[in-house]
């Protein structure tokens, strides 16, 4: 689960894995293994990584609120259903192709993150 939130959350904020790598004092290739599922960050690292992207541990290692994640999950893909219908997605006039929508969802996506990762932090007294 790492790996995947890891390689999503760096793709939404459009970093490269070696931007990534310098921000929080690792490898490109580290960050290419951890997103792989090959190794597993240190404490301190995954911390690091918590600070980058503004989530908590539990987010970035896919534990915890499992069942809150799938009923964000299933609504979540009804919105990526709604937004990708054939008729296409107007914003502010512009017909907006389908990559722009699935730019929309990954940040919906994200932004959830983001807000669990906040409120899992607050529950946690401030520690990820």
């Amino acid at each position: 689960m790492l790996g995947v939130r890891l390689k999503e959350l760096r793709k939404i904020r459009g970093m490269s894995q070696a931007q990534l790598a310098h921000e929080i004092g690792v490898s490109p290739s580290a960050i290419g293994m951890y997103e792989q599922g090959r190794r597993e960050p240190d404490h301190e690292t995954l911390g690091k990584l918590c600070a980058v992207f503004h989530v908590s541990s539990d987010f970035l290692l896919g534990s915890g609120g499992e069942s809150q994640q799938h009923d964000l999950d299933e609504i979540i893909e009804s919105v990526r259903e709604a937004i990708l219908q054939p008729e296409g997605l107007m914003f502010n006039g512009v017909l907006l192709d389908p990559a722009d929508s699935e730019k929309i969802v990954d940040a919906i996506r994200l932004g959830i993150g983001i807000v669990l990762g906040q409120k899992n932090m607050k529950q946690n007294g401030g520690r990820s």
